[in-house]
This record gives C-alpha cells, structure tokens and sequence, in this order.
C-alpha cells in the first residue's frame, strides 16, 4: 500500500523565534485536522550549543559535524529528547492535534552506526542511521483518528548497542532523508533559513525553482552551492537516492509556508527532482 506521510525536517531560525515557532505548530496542526498524515523530524544546534556553554563544555566540529564525545552526547541527548521535542509537541497539542515525541530509542525507531568524517576524521559518538522502525511509525501515524491522526515528533538520536551510552548523535537532515526513504513518502519537505537553492545568495531572484539532482553536480562544482548548503544538498540526495519522490526546500521564515506546500501542492523554494 502506498504511504501518504510527509516527512517533514524542521529547522534553522525558526527554530529560536517564538513567534515561528508558534506558526511552525500551528501549520501543523492544521494540516493534521485536514487530513495529512505527517512526521515531522526536528534538529537543536542552537540550543545544543547554549546548553553546551552553561555546562562549560567547548564545541568542536570537524568539518561542518559536530564531534561528540561522552559529556557532548549527554547534553545533545537531553536537549533533543526532552527539550526540544517536549516543546514542539507541546506546542501543537496546543493547536487541537495529537504530536507524540520519539527518539531513536523508542522501539528502536531510529538504530544507527558510528560514522567518521569525510576524510577518515574521528568524530566520537556520531553516526548515521541504518535502519528504521517503519512499522513501528506506520502503526502510530494510522491509530483511528481520536478524531485526528497522531503526529510523530522525531529527535535525531539514534540507538546503537554497540555504544556504552547506547546513543548517537545523528544529522537530523539525513535522519529524516532516510525516514522520508523508508515511509516512500510523496513528498519530503525541509524547512530552513533561505527561501531555496539560489545562483547568487545575495540576490532572491535567483532562485531556482525546480532542478533535477544530476545538475546539482555541476552548481556545486561551480561553487554556486557551498557553505551550509552543502549538506542539504546531500540531505536532498540520500532522500531522492531512498525512494523520495520530490524534495521540497523552503523558507520556515514565511509564514504559512508549509500549509501552502503540503495543502496547496504550492511551488514555493526549490523543487528537487530525480
């Protein structure tokens, strides 16, 4: 049977403004009484790194990954888990819907291994996610509506046996790459900072509205693509790599910006194709 979950990855400013936060929700919710079935898998830097300096703990990324040692996982494990997910179920349980917060390891969701850096680097405790619970999600996402679906809330921690402390720090980009992959969802929908893909960042009207993932090759060789957009241009390329029909980048900042997508099948950002 064909799945109709929209996995959506949020995160960016968004994330850190109340009153984004509060729309985020809202939209989700929403979409939720209307109908649409979605997951909804979330990302915690800034917090993470707040909590990180209260702690007297000094970050420390090997490029662009942030390495994770014992003392880091514990932080980034509390703030993802408790935190953060506690606040965004909060917030849309607020708006009538029903949001449910997971992890890696709740039913093993989310199991993981450990990674090294692109160039062999050491990065402790940071993996990637090779397995996921999708009958798990799926009994959840399809409970009989109590009147509305549940909404699973996703924190990017993997469970991994291997480890003594159980856990992973996992990129929440690729984790929900890799969840829209095996829910073979129609749409994967990731809510940042910039309004898309753009040939020059400095000026909006150059963004692309639709490309196909062979001519991301030739942007990022160009160095049209760098910078933080790098890794959700590889986010967009293990989804569309899973299965993912359609990769959809958007502008969190905008308000309204999701319900547009997901109800509206807006183009709004950048469309990724196969």
């Amino acid at each position: 049977m064909k799945n109709d979950v929209f996995v959506i990855k949020y995160g960016g400013s968004s994330m850190t403004d109340d009153g984004l936060k509060k729309s985020v929700a809202r939209d989700v919710a929403a979409l939720n009484k209307k109908g649409k079935k979605i997951a909804l898998v979330h990302g915690g830097g800034p917090d993470i790194d707040a909590m990180l300096k209260t702690a007297g703990i000094e970050k420390r990324f090997v490029n662009g990954l942030r390495y994770t040692d014992s003392q880091t996982m514990r932080i980034v494990s509390m703030v993802l888990r408790g935190k953060i997910n506690g606040e965004i179920c909060a917030l849309i349980n607020k708006n009538g819907a029903r949001a449910i917060g997971l992890c890696g390891f709740s039913a093993g969701l989310l199991k993981g291994r450990r990674i090294k850096g692109s160039l062999g680097e050491d990065l402790g405790l940071v993996g990637e996610v090779e397995e996921v619970g999708v009958q798990f999600l799926l009994s959840l996402i399809n409970l009989p509506p109590q009147p509305y679906a549940l909404i699973p809330v996703i924190a990017p921690v993997a469970f991994c046996e291997a480890e003594e402390e159980l856990a992973l720090n996992v990129n929440a980009d690729y984790a929900a790459a890799k969840i829209a992959g095996a829910l073979s969802s129609p749409s994967f929908i990731l809510m940042t900072n910039v309004p898309g893909i753009m040939l020059d960042v400095k000026k909006p009207e150059t963004l692309i509205r639709e490309i196909h993932i062979k001519e991301l090759d030739e942007l990022q060789k160009n160095k049209v693509i760098s910078g933080g957009m790098i890794p959700k241009i590889d986010c967009c390329r293990l989804a569309i790599k899973e299965g993912v029909k359609k990769v959809q980048i958007i502008n969190a900042c905008v308000e309204g910006a999701l319900r547009r997508v997901v109800e509206e099948d807006e183009p709004l950002g950048t469309i990724v194709l196969p």
